[in-house]
Formats: structure tokens, sequence, C-alpha cells
């Protein structure tokens, strides 16, 4: 229960979209779920925490950890050991969290992307991978509903670098597409040197959320092929996330000078529309994306051993301690009032 509380406060206290949509999974998805985004919290923090010069060797103490949450003798951190266990409990394939501390290693060398394709490489592994391993969390192993996962995570991820422009460039980072950039006349290290908001950068910044928006609308049909329980929480990440680039274009396409976000109003009106029946099913039966489809087969390529049957005393109790706890949280909800 300590290591449940640790990470759920870690995902509460890193991600309060992530933590309000999470909210709506059931509770059998939402503990593992938590450990998940702890331990990509944690991987995410070592690497930028690290001064520069120590980031090589920050990225092998990560894998060596992933190693030993693999070998199921995890380091003795809350997050590894949620991670060991979710590890076991829904056969995570290795590929996975290697894919998100490969996108790290890229981000710890500074990596740039000259073309939409190299960005979208890079985003595969730091955000469609966590798109894979929560449909893996879900139960969920086919193959075209696993790329419409990753399609949504590498939405997220574009609309979270339209948002950060100007907030990367401070610290030295740019994640916009070269090739875009010089098309639209700006000179990459020049903007760099100097960030400032103009009709160039509000142009790339429209493309890029563009081709998020193209990306929300591809995986939507794969909402559908979840488990009906699980279906209103990934819809509310998809509408909150998609509701942070509206915001950025009604600030006038500017993520220099304001940080766009989505309100407590409006992400409490986005989590009720979440809960509505999805309109129109549609075919989710798209190929992957090229540059996520190494994702897809790591899932699909490796067998899972049959599930324990319904009686099986083990796996009961663990469903009764998760509806004790949902329980719980509906009880502090009440008495905490509104």
């Amino acid at each position: 229960m300590a290591d449940h509380a640790a990470c759920r406060a870690a995902i509460r206290n890193g991600s309060r979209s992530f933590f309000a949509a999470s909210a709506l999974l059931p509770a059998r998805v939402r503990r593992p779920a938590y450990g998940l985004y702890a331990f990509c919290r944690l991987s995410d923090d070592a690497v930028d925490d690290a001064a520069a010069r120590d980031r090589p060797a920050a990225l092998a103490r990560l894998a060596a950890r992933l190693a030993r949450i693999y070998e199921d003798a995890p380091c003795d951190a809350p997050a590894d050991r949620a991670m060991a266990d979710l590890v076991v409990a829904h056969h995570l394939p290795q590929a996975l969290p290697q894919a998100l501390i490969e996108g790290l290693a890229w981000d710890a060398g500074g990596r740039r992307y000259e073309t939409l394709s190299d960005l979208t490489a890079y985003a595969a592994r730091v955000a469609g991978s966590v798109g894979a391993m929560m449909a893996v969390l879900m139960g969920v192993r086919a193959a075209p509903i696993l790329a419409r996962a990753c399609e949504l995570g590498v939405a997220m991820q574009f609309t979270n670098i339209a948002r950060d422009v100007g907030e990367d460039a401070r610290a030295g980072r740019l994640y916009l597409p070269l090739a875009w950039m010089r098309e639209a006349g700006l000179d990459p290290e020049q903007f760099l040197a100097d960030p400032r908001p103009s009709p160039a950068l509000q142009g790339v910044v429209a493309r890029l959320l563009a081709v998020a928006e193209g990306l929300y609308a591809r995986s939507e049909p794969g909402i559908g092929g979840l488990p009906l329980d699980c279906r209103p929480a990934i819809r509310a990440a998809r509408l909150i996330y998609a509701e942070i680039g509206r915001d950025l274009e009604a600030g006038g396409l500017d993520p220099i000078s304001r940080r766009a976000r989505v309100g407590g109003a409006r992400k409490a009106a986005l989590l009720a529309r979440a809960l509505l029946p999805v309109p129109g099913a549609r075919d989710a039966t798209a190929p992957p994306l090229t540059e996520t489809a190494f994702l897809v087969d790591a899932v699909t390529a490796r067998p899972v051993p049959a599930q324990a049957p319904w009686w099986d005393v083990g796996r009961q109790a663990v469903r009764l301690l998760d509806l004790i706890e949902a329980l719980r949280e509906r009880e502090g909800a009440a008495t905490a009032g509104p």
C-alpha cells in the first residue's frame, strides 16, 4: 500500500491532466498505471536532473535498474517494486520500457530532428511506448488497437512539444522539425539564442498541431477496442491533451510568452464528456505508423500464458483488494465534499 501511495503521489504532482483522466480508470488498471507512471517519471527525472557530463552514467544506472526489474530483483524504491509487479502480472515486454529509455538517451545527447519522421521516431519512444504499455495493462494485445494507442501517445507528445517551445528553447532544447523551421524562414540556431514569437513560428506550431490533430482522430477508433470500463479514462486523456492545443491556438499560437493550459472547469467538462458513449464506431485496422511498428511487434511477438481460471483464489483476492481500494477512495471523496 505504501508503494502504491508513493506512485499515486508521483502522478498527482507530475501530471495533473493524466491524474485527472486516470481517476476514470477501473481500480484493476489504475493501480498498475500509477506504478508505470512513477517509473516513467523517475526515468525522466534521473536523466533530466543530472548534469550534462553525468547523463551517460545516469542512463547506465537507469538501464541497470530496468534489468533488475526484469530479473524480479528490483531496487529498493516504490517505483521499481511497482514496476516489477506489473511486469510479472501483465507480461510486459522489456522492449517497451527500453524504448522509453532510448528516447531519454536521445534527449540526453541533445539530438535534434530534421524531419517530421525523425521527430515521430522520438515521440514513438518517449510517448508511443507509454501508450502501448497502458494498452497492455488493460489486457489489450491486438495489433490494430496497440497501433492506435501508440498514435495517441505520439499525438500527445506533439502537443507537449508545441506547448513547450519557449520553455525548451530557454533550456537549450529544440524539438520542432528543423526542415519546417527553415522553410518558414527561421534559423534554428538564431531562434535558440533568442526565442521570440513571430508569424513564422506561429506557422510551424500550427503545422505541428495539425499533425497532432490528425493523429488524435486516427487514434479515436482504437478507444472502442479497449475494455468498456477503460474507455472513458483514455478518451478523457485524449480530449484534455487536444484541448491544450486549442488553448495554444486561442492564445495566438505563442508558446514563448505563455504556457497553454486547460483550466479546472474546462477539464471537468471534458471529463464529463468522456463518460458519454463514443459516437460511431469506425474501422481501427489501419497499419501502425512506420515509426511505431516496432512497439506493436514487441507486444504481438510475445506469447502470453493462459489466464488463471475464475476460481483462482489468489487472483480473486487481488480483485477484492482493488474493490476495497476503490470503495475507500469514493468514501474519501464523499467525506471531502465539493
